[in-house]
Order: structure tokens, then C-alpha cells, then sequence
């Protein structure tokens, strides 16, 4: 798949590379989930070009992946890299990363490049005092030379503690952190309209359901061709399918070994348990609330929702999975996990195809928030709902840019099944309790308004 979207962080990344070189080293950091595209976009942005390499403006560039290993046999992986990529001496005596880094920075004193490190979090696991050396290396060395540092690593809650927990030694130290996020809307439409010309709503809706616009698993849907809602649901779901097993890797790499807890609150959600107390019963009475606090705060894998204009204490509260594609494995990977142990693939995708005109219209409300706020026309977004009357819920409530003006949305799949008399009694009930003072325009949205 060719490389879409992600101008503005190009423009972003382009403007630090320059200044880099200009005047003194940056250090930048890229965090996003594991199949976001941080290695694309970062290769992307220090990628020789013909107008470059005819200014003579284009720089090297160091690419180093930090694998599991141990710290010399990296080191000695490492210098080979660096030596063909600056066309130096790389001392074969060094068996440590902060030797190295040390001297890539005495290096940069007089020559400028990128320095690209990948799965920076596994210093981790190999040797954590790199962090502090790196940061006495860096404090040394930065004002002094001229290297473009770009690190990126895909276990968010590591990468965060790293460079934003203040005990850390390379907190401060990252001039610029850049968390990627998914495809926008704009941008699937414009790559599933690229790859399957003639796709109906419903597909574009199931792209967004399935993959919540992950580079890694539209590119993997366009590769194949299977980009109608059924082609969808059968590559997806089959005896080799990478999918299978992507939720669980993905989140004990943030959770560790005690991931237990953590699957259990998530199995929870996705089957429509999302108040605190409601979870804690399903889990047997078990207090969660560090377990929560984590999930929003620290994974950032769960969103708390709360009735649009609520007090940020109230105790009005919903939990939901912010993610598409971990939600949608959790409704159905790790639900029907004894389909799977068995190879009843064609079980699954049967489930699947039958349970998606429900599943989606809930994807559906999701994708015309994510529309409302792409737009920016308006100041806030949520939906609304009164703690003991449900009946008074309303899918989506947007309040303009302009002001006293809002927008009601009831979403249906199909408009058909709209109750607009009904509707205009929710509303009512809303601008008395909420907004009096505002004109709220009451619609509906459904499929053919994608």
C-alpha cells in the first residue's frame, strides 16, 4: 500500500530535521500503538529526495532497532549499521550502548544526521541505566552538534513513564513528542475508495469497525483485496490469520505477566458491562479502581464517557474501549476463543456476520462523533444521558462553534427506523434540563450520511 495521509506530522518532523541540522541536536520522540506506522512515517521524513540530494541538503541516516538481546550483541550488530550509514570507523571495542551513543554525539559535532532508535522502551529489559547515561551523553553534547535524534516505541505506558514521569532521567529531555494516531476519516475514505472503487458505506463503515483506521490492518485488508464487508470478515477470520492472535500480543506487551485483571475489565466492556460497579460484579466483587485508573490513564486503552457538560467528578460513568480493533477482538477473538481452539473458523465468521448489523450501529455513532470533530465546527461532542432514565438518551449532542447553536443526533443504521416525533420529546427534555438558552437542530444520521 502507498504511503497516505500523515502531512502534518511530515511538515512537523521536516521543520525539527531542519533545525537540527541548523543550529543545535533535537531529540524527538514518536509513541502510538503497535501498527500505527510510527517506523513508516519516521523513515518517510529522513528519506533521501532527488531535490535534496541535488541541494546537497540530504543528510545520512542511522536506523537501529533495539531488539531483546544483550547490550554488546547489540552494540556489535549496531556498529556495522553505523559505520556504512556515515561511511566511519566504528571501534569494534564498544560493548555498550552509552559508549556508543556518546560517540555518535562526538561524531555529530561535525557531521549532521538522523538518528532513528526503534523500540526504544526495550532498554528496559536490557540495560536501564542506558537512560541516565544517555541523558548526562545528551545534556553533555546537544548545544554542541547537530544530529536529528528521532525514538519511537510502541509500548505507550513505557514510552510515557520514560519521558513523562518526572523521576525519570529523560524527563525534560524530548523537545518534541508526537503520539501518531489511527487514519482519519478523510483518509480512509480516500484509500478504500483508491483499492476498492466501487465500495458501498457499509464497507467504508466495516474498514472503520474492523480496524479503527490502523495503518498496518487496512494496508493488510488492500494487499489482499478484501476490502467488501464479507471479504472482511473472512480474511479476518480464518485458520493463518494474523488477527487471531494481534489483541492478545499487543496488550500483554503494555500489561506483562499480570494481564489477567486487565483482559477481564476489557472482556467486560466490549460485552456492554461499563459502569464500575457493574464490572466489579462481573468480576466477582473484586475492586478495580487502580486496574481502571491505569486502563484511561497510563494505557490510554479505555475512554471514561460522561454525560455531555457533566462535573468531571460526577459519578455518571461509562467505560469504553477506545480502540476499534481491540474492541472488535474482544467481542469475538477472545469471546469465542474455544471456536478458535477448535478451528471452527466458519462457526466464528457465521457469528460474526450475524451479530454485525447490532455491533456496527454502536461503530456507527463513533464514526459521525469522529466526523463532527474532524470537521471542527464545533466546541464539544459527547452523547447524553440521565443516570436513573435512560429514555431520555440521546446518541450524540454537538455544540457549535457558533454560539447558543447545538446539534441532536439520533443514529439509525437506516433512517426508516427513525422516530422523529419521539426524538423531538428527547430533545425538548434536553434544552430544559441542559440547554435553554440554546437553538438545538434535531436530526438523524444514519449509513447513507457517511
Amino acid at each position: 500500500m502507498k504511503f497516505y495521509n500523515r502531512t502534518n506530522e511530515l511538515a512537523h518532523l521536516e521543520q525539527i530535521r531542519n533545525l537540527s541540522f541548523q543550529d543545535h541536536s533535537r531529540m524527538t520522540v514518536v509513541t502510538g500503538r503497535r501498527r500505527v506506522g510510527k517506523t513508516s512515517l519516521i523513515m518517510k521524513s529522513v528519506e533521501s529526495t532527488p531535490e535534496g540530494i541535488a541541494k546537497g541538503t540530504h543528510k545520512p541516516t542511522i536506523y537501529l532497532f533495539v531488539g531483546r538481546k544483550n547490550e554488546a550483541a547489540l552494540c556489535t550488530e549496531f556498529a556495522p549499521i553505523i559505520a556504512q550509514s556515515l561511511g566511519t570507523f566504528v571501534p569494534g571495542e564498544i560493548r555498550s550502548f552509552s559508549s556508543l551513543f556518546r560517540y555518535l554525539m562526538e561524531l555529530a559535532q561535525n557531521k549532521s544526521f538522523n538518528l532513528v532508535i526503534d523500540e526504544f522502551q526495550e532498554f528496559t529489559n536490557i540495560n536501564e541505566s542506558v537512560y541516565s547515561d544517555m541523558q548526562n551523553i545528551w545534556d553533555q553534547y546537544k548545544d554542541k552538534s547537530r544530529m536529528n535524534l528521532i525514538v519511537s516505541g510502541s509500548v505507550y505506558s513505557l514510552m510515557q513513564k520514560i519521558f513523562q514521569n518526572s523521576k525519570e532521567p529523560l524527563f525534560g529531555r524530548a523537545d518534541n513528542i508526537i503520539k501518531l494516531e489511527a487514519f482519519n476519516l478523510s483518509a480512509l475514505k480516500e484509500i478504500i475508495h483508491d483499492y476498492h472503487p466501487k465500495y458501498t458505506n457499509e464497507d467504508l463503515l466495516a474498514l472503520y469497525a474492523f480496524t479503527g483506521g490502523v495503518p498496518k490492518y487496512v494496508e493488510l485488508l488492500c494487499d489482499n483485496g478484501k476490502l467488501s464487508t464479507q471479504e472482511m470478515i473472512e480474511f479476518m477470520i480464518w485458520e493463518n490469520s494474523s488477527f487471531t492472535d494481534e489483541g492478545k500480543n499487543l496488550l500483554i506487551e503494555e500489561f506483562g505477566k499480570n494481564y489477567a485483571t486487565y483482559f477481564s475489565i476489557l472482556s467486560a466492556i466490549s460485552g456492554g458491562i461499563n459502569t464500575q460497579p457493574e464490572i466489579e460484579s462481573a468480576l466477582g466483587n473484586k475492586s478495580i479502581g487502580g486496574q481502571i485508573k491505569r486502563l484511561v490513564e497510563d494505557y490510554n486503552i479505555i475512554s471514561r464517557q460522561r454525560p455531555l457538560m457533566a462535573k468531571a467528578g460526577t459519578q455518571t460513568v461509562r467505560y469504553e474501549i477506545q480502540d476499534n480493533f481491540i474492541r472488535f477482538w474482544f467481542n469475538y477473538f477472545d469471546r469465542y476463543r474455544s471456536l478458535i481452539e477448535i478451528k471452527n473458523f466458519i462457526g466464528l465468521q457465521a457469528i460474526v456476520k450475524a451479530d454485525y448489523p447490532t455491533y456496527s450501529g454502536k461503530i456507527l455513532e463513533k464514526y459521525f462523533k469522529q466526523k463532527f470533530a474532524e470537521s471542527f465546527e464545533y466546541k464539544a461532542i459527547g452523547s447524553w444521558w440521565e443516570a436513573r432514565d435512560n429514555q431520555n438518551e440521546i446518541d450524540i449532542v454537538a455544540l457549535k462553534m457558533i454560539k447558543n447553536k447545538a446539534v441532536a443526533v439520533e443514529v439509525k443504521r437506516q433512517k426508516k427506523n427513525f422516530k422523529p416525533e419521539l426524538f423531538a420529546l428527547k430533545v425538548e427534555h434536553l434544552k430544559h434540563k441542559l440547554l435553554p438558552k440554546y437553538n438545538i437542530e434535531a436530526i438523524c444520521l444514519s449509513l447513507e450520511d457517511m
